[in-house]
């Protein structure tokens, strides 16, 4: 991965006019997200809903604000939390490959909170708590494969997570078949990554992230001193140990809480940060906040891709970006190792 120079800094207007722009795209989605769909609506007939001018008891006013809205607010945060969470895991796993799905960090989330669905857990915390610990023990298990600091053993890292991903679908296939019949489809729909079934009364469970961003956010600064090895960050001032600890432990709590709510949708934390890196360089303190941006516009575009492409119904948002996230996982993999 690139290293923090001086002149990759970015200026505080830079970073606010990227985030303005990256702001302006996020609400274009969103408005786009909340006027197309396969029951009619428009772009035109949005705003009088929205400013009350028409009325609360008609059939798109229901549309908009029970099933468009809460969608479009889940996969606008699924999308920013799963990307940040890519991008933290690239630098305190210094591996530009990992991201939370790859890595079997998603894979534990769902192994836990497929566990609490099949006791009978509420959401939250039940299932949310169960999710954290089964990312958290995936996590342990990738932090001794990422002991070290040499090509080989970033390169194990990238591999165990592989193979702890693939050792999650069979524990996940598992407990599926000791589920009762009424329970597979919901199980199986939501492991392909499913946002349609979250309803308004959960909205403000999303709010869990927030102290994660937030953290995030405060720690940009540590985190580029990090890309330059973690001697060098220590001799600036950085506490090493305390700053990786924060991070991950929180970067794995939101990844978990947004699981419980969309289940398994990779390659975002792939794509979004790896295409910001190329366009705006390594400077975190612009890159963390972009991410956020890029993270929640670019699913909620893939959302309304998937509930508008297919002729028979919808499709999972987890499978149209597997379509985009894993030809560019392969070809990221085949450059790095030229």
């Amino acid at each position: 991965m690139a290293k923090p120079t001086a002149e990759l800094l970015t200026q505080p207007g830079r970073r606010l006019r990227v985030c303005l722009a990256l702001t302006v795209l996020l609400a274009f989605a969103a408005w786009m997200g909340l006027s197309l769909g396969s029951t009619g609506g428009g772009f035109g007939e949005i705003w009088p809903v929205l400013s009350g001018q028409v009325s609360a008891d008609s059939v798109m006013a229901t549309i908009i604000w029970k099933i468009r809205l809460p969608r479009v607010v889940l996969a606008a945060v699924v999308g920013a939390t799963l990307a940040l969470g890519g991008l933290v895991f690239q630098v305190l796993l210094r591996n530009p490959l990992a991201e939370p799905y790859m890595l079997g960090v998603s894979g534990g989330s769902a192994i836990g909170a497929i566990s609490a669905m099949l006791v009978g857990f509420s959401p939250f915390p039940g299932i949310a708590l169960s999710a954290f610990g089964g990312s958290m023990l995936t996590l342990l298990l990738l932090l001794m494969l990422a002991a070290g600091r040499t090509t080989v053993n970033r390169d194990s890292l990238l591999l165990g997570g592989v193979m702890i991903n693939a050792f999650c679908g069979a524990l996940i296939m598992f407990l599926i078949s000791l589920s009762r019949d009424s329970e597979v489809r919901h199980i199986l729909f939501w492991l392909m990554g499913d946002l349609s079934l979250f309803r308004n009364d959960q909205l403000p469970l999303l709010l869990g992230v927030a102290p994660s961003f937030v953290l995030i956010l405060v720690l940009a600064r540590p985190l580029n001193l990090l890309l330059l090895g973690r001697e060098e960050a220590a001799a600036m001032g950085v506490s090493v140990t305390l700053v990786t600890n924060l991070l991950l432990v929180a970067t794995t709590f939101m990844v978990s809480l947004v699981v419980c709510y969309s289940g398994l949708i990779g390659f975002v934390g792939l794509v979004i940060p790896h295409i910001l890196r190329l366009l705006l360089g390594v400077d975190h303190r612009l890159l963390a906040p972009a991410t956020i941006l890029g993270g929640a516009t670019y699913l909620i575009l893939c959302d309304l891709l998937a509930r508008t492409f297919h002729l028979s119904g919808e499709l999972p948002v987890g499978i149209i970006t597997a379509l985009i996230g894993a030809p560019l996982f392969i070809f990221l993999l085949w450059r790095a190792r030229r």
